[in-house]
């Protein structure tokens, strides 16, 4: 059994939840010698695909920075997919993302994963809405079977897509962070030591909830003096968001800063909570990711996020300013609440790995091929 992956995922993200999950099915695939997998890719930087274990089973043309971006590198590696699919033999295709060039170019079943529907859900934050849609009910109404991430993603693909039930299968995700208490790590340690934080995880806009999160904490900000919020990724912060800040007098208490898969897992090891006010997520990574550095998990009481957290997250309604508050002060002013948090997250965990996801898709792929 071959399976085909494509390059979009690769081409549209340096880094990023769609591209790490193909990555990591990719990893746990090249230890099973009973399944062959070709990632078709020319010229990516996305972070993911550093020091692979597998890369004989890329075209990929690996320690080449390619500096364009956009529409450009996607075109490169389309053209280059095209050739590939032409000369490959393979028994299923994979794509990364929506986009249906490949149907003109093979007849071979192929499985789609939807992640979310967030577009969907939120078409206003999003100008190629349209097209997204559009490529999404294409490739969701003639793949073979679909792969929901959760089983909240699946009812949104019935209810936007009008997509039969026994068609999408949900297989979960898994976490990538270990716990990394490094005292030596000089780039964030002098942080760490010096403060009591919150810790927020990624991009922060539009549907992410970040602004109305930020002005909901103010009475937090004000009643304990020595919390601060550590935005980890998600970029520099934006001249809107700068203003913002500067509004509500949090210059000092409110911290971006770049992070790798380790620095993040030093983050997570020793933030007070990991609070995640995303209005929409199709799984929501972090909060295996804060579970698995022993961080306690205060998050939305929406889409996906209960699905995952259990029992060993504490949640708030993400539009209610009190709700947001009050869970969270009440978490961070009680250590046994928040050890408890710990111990339930890594309990939790177990029901999560990557090593499964791994096994229930080539079980999807090996049904389809009735293998």
């Amino acid at each position: 059994m071959k399976i085909f992956y494509d390059h979009q995922a690769f081409s549209i993200q340096d880094y990023g939840g769609v591209s790490r999950y193909f990555t990591e099915l990719m990893k746990q695939f090249y230890l099973d010698n009973q399944l062959l997998f070709e990632l078709s890719l020319r010229h990516s930087n996305n972070s993911n695909l550093k020091n692979l274990s597998f890369s004989n089973h890329c075209n990929f043309l690996k320690g080449i920075n390619f500096t364009g971006k956009g529409p450009l590198l996607s075109q490169i590696n389309k053209l280059f997919t095209i050739n590939r699919i032409k000369k490959t033999d393979f028994d299923i295709f994979h794509p990364t993302y929506y986009d249906p060039y490949f149907l003109k170019y093979t007849k071979k079943p192929f499985v789609l994963t939807i992640f979310d529907m967030i577009h969907e859900i939120y078409p206003e934050y999003f100008p190629w809405y349209n097209r997204i849609h559009a490529n999404k009910r294409l490739l969701a109404e003639r793949a073979e079977k679909i792969i929901a991430i959760s089983k909240n993603t699946k009812k949104d693909v019935i209810k936007f897509l009008d997509i039969d039930p026994e068609k999408i299968e949900v297989i979960y995700l898994g976490n990538s962070i270990i716990e990394n208490i490094n005292k030596n790590n000089t780039e964030i340690h002098e942080t760490l030591l010096s403060s009591k934080y919150l810790l927020f995880v990624g991009n922060r806009e539009n549907y992410k909830n970040f602004m109305f999160f930020l002005s909901s904490i103010l009475p937090l900000f004000e009643n304990e003096k020595e919390i601060k919020l550590i935005c980890a990724g998600g970029g520099v912060f934006s001249a809107e968001e700068k203003q913002f800040i500067d509004r509500l007098s949090l210059q000092n208490r409110v911290i971006q800063m770049p992070a790798n898969d380790s620095l993040l897992g030093e983050l997570y090891s020793h933030a007070l909570a990991f609070v995640f006010p995303s209005l929409y997520e199709g799984f929501g990574i972090p909060v295996l990711e804060a579970f698995s550095c022993k961080c306690p998990v205060i998050c939305s009481n929406s889409s996906s996020l209960p699905e995952v957290g259990g029992d060993a997250a504490w949640y708030f309604d993400p539009e209610n300013q009190d709700s947001i508050v009050e869970t969270i002060s009440e978490v961070i002013n009680d250590e046994s609440i928040r050890n408890r948090m710990k111990e339930e997250g890594l309990v939790r965990l177990n029901y999560f790995s990557w090593s499964r996801t791994a096994d229930d898709t080539k079980a999807l792929y090996s049904r389809i091929l009735k293998i």
